[in-house]
């Protein structure tokens, strides 16, 4: 062996040595499923891995999470464990670090070493990736600058693709009076109720949880906020680009009813594996497939064939949001909520006409709004349609839904980008502000945070934080945001000059004819 291998070979052993030593050193908690020991890093205690579920394989495969079988001694919680099972997306601003794995229901807690003479305020991070990737262990995510600010971070996995939403009737069958598809959902609950049970033994306020999520995370939020399932699991909601107005198909439907429901799309999924049936042999060959073969070709930029995605289950989805919303059967928290200035989204059409089509009546008008706009070209014109659909007038819609409700909401549009991608890019793309949130920016691909940089990440992490501690981003050495009102449709405009401004929405004109053409909100939703 070369010198140099000796020495590396030599640091190798020395790096592990060291981590086992402070490991050994490290705090201890005990939680309702045993003793875990943490480590110190930096002023943070963090233990992570921690199972909140026992793992979902085997005879576990699209069922309800379980309770984790209890250990003895104690448990190193000093690494991060899998993400879940899915295809990585190779352009992926936020990948994870480490292999996937369908053994994934994990979580972890970071704490300040320090130890509070109150319980302090807790986030929940739901990632995104569109149901089908994401986890806890990209760089971006880790969330030692909000226990920085005070409050205790919890980062979860829950199932993706067909792992964690999938239907079949042989499912229906065996649970017929049970939980049933959603089974990604079903963890975030879970691991919801895990931080209940268990937080306060880490120093966490139980009764001040903010949970949190973009994309899909955003729109998990969202499904919490609607179901009756999640009452009393957390105090305060912040919902960051989460397709507020999203429809999903039912996970059954009447021959004849038209479109595919999740159960008709699991036959296929079935049927193209070469599995057919409904019995209960059915079900023992689905559950023996490789996880491999169930994740298929699903993923983030590929395909998603015989994919049904989320759905309405009739128990924890019980309808569509819109709906849902409308009707007032929503949780009644605060919400800080938003969408970026060129979030995702792309409109149908091949040309202008049939994309102002898909305004029906008001089609002549929304040419005025849009032209007025600078929608000049087909392909501005469709993205700036398309994130308005998806993104951007969700957003404002459940602002205006709980603002209507008496309830404290905060709406933001962020709309700035790096210093350093000036003349790449014209606004801020879907997701680019989850770095400034979590004052990660400096892991991000391609970025060179300047001081301008780093101030709009403070200036956000505090908004967030107040909003975490009392459910008002409001606070010292910060421009005032006020709360929202549909009257006077203002909101906080992360601006690209890097000063958070509060302004009357700059798309209102736009957004306006959306709602119209979507049914616009209610002045007072039934309840």
């Amino acid at each position: 062996m070369s010198s140099l291998g000796t020495l590396r070979q030599i640091f190798a052993i020395l790096s592990f040595c060291a981590a086992v030593t402070a490991a050994a050193q490290g705090p201890q908690i005990t939680i309702d499923s045993g003793t875990l020991q943490g480590v110190v890093e930096n002023s943070i205690t963090a233990f992570r891995g921690i199972p909140y579920a026992a793992p979902p394989v085997g005879n576990l495969r699209w069922r309800a999470p379980q309770l984790v079988k209890p250990w003895t001694g104690v448990r190193p919680a000093t690494a991060l464990a899998h993400d879940c099972l899915q295809n990585v997306f190779s352009d992926d601003q936020a990948p994870p670090i480490s292999p996937t794995s369908e053994d994934c229901l994990y979580l972890n807690v970071l704490t300040p070493a320090a130890k509070s003479t109150t319980p302090l305020p807790v986030m929940v991070w739901i990632h995104g990736g569109g149901s089908v990737i994401g986890g806890t262990t990209p760089v971006a995510y880790q969330g030692e600058a909000f226990v920085k600010h005070g409050v205790i971070f919890v980062s979860i996995n829950y199932r993706l693709g067909r792992l964690g939403y999938f239907a079949h009737p042989a499912l229906t069958a065996e649970n017929a009076d049970g939980l049933l598809g959603n089974y990604g959902y079903m963890d975030q609950i879970a691991a919801l109720k895990w931080v209940q049970r268990n937080i306060a033994a880490f120093g966490g306020d139980p009764a001040n949880v903010t949970v949190m999520g973009e994309s899909h995370g955003g729109r998990s939020v969202n499904m919490l906020l609607g179901t009756s399932l999640a009452r009393g699991l957390f105090a305060r909601a912040i919902v960051e680009s989460g397709f507020g107005r999203m429809y999903q198909p039912p996970i059954s439907a009447p021959i004849g009813s038209g479109g595919d429901s999740a159960e008709e799309t699991g036959l296929k999924f079935a049927k193209a594996v070469g599995i057919e049936g409904a019995g209960t042999d059915t079900l023992t060959k689905l559950r023996a497939l490789p996880a491999t073969t169930v994740i298929g070709d699903v993923g983030y930029g590929t395909g998603r064939t015989n994919y049904p995605g989320p759905m309405i289950d009739g128990k924890l989805v019980p309808a569509d949001m819109p709906d849902i919303y409308l009707s007032g059967d929503n949780l009644r928290v605060p919400i800080l909520v938003g969408a970026n200035d060129e979030d995702t989204g792309t409109a149908p059409g091949d040309t202008e006409a049939s994309v102002y089509g898909t305004f029906g009546m008001h089609a002549d008008e929304a040419r005025k709004v849009y032209t007025a706009a600078g929608a000049k070209d087909l392909a501005t014109l469709k993205g700036m349609v398309g994130r308005d659909r998806q993104a951007i007038e969700p957003a404002r819609f459940e602002a205006r839904i709980f603002a209507q409700e008496g309830l404290p909401v905060y709406e933001f549009r962020f709309s700035y980008f790096a210093q350093s991608l000036r003349g790449q890019v014209t606004g801020a793309h879907h997701a680019t502000e989850v770095p400034y949130v979590f004052k990660t920016l400096a892991a991000v691909r391609g970025v060179t945070p300047t001081a301008q940089d780093e101030q709009v990440e403070e200036s956000m992490i505090q908004y967030w934080t107040n909003f975490m501690k009392t459910g008002d981003p409001n606070g010292a050495g910060l421009p005032a945001w006020p709360r929202y009102s549909p009257a006077e449709d203002v909101l906080m405009n992360f601006t690209a000059a890097g000063k958070p401004v509060a302004m009357p929405d700059l798309f209102k004109a736009r957004l306006d004819i959306v709602a119209e053409s979507m049914s616009s909100v209610p002045a007072t939703p039934k309840r």
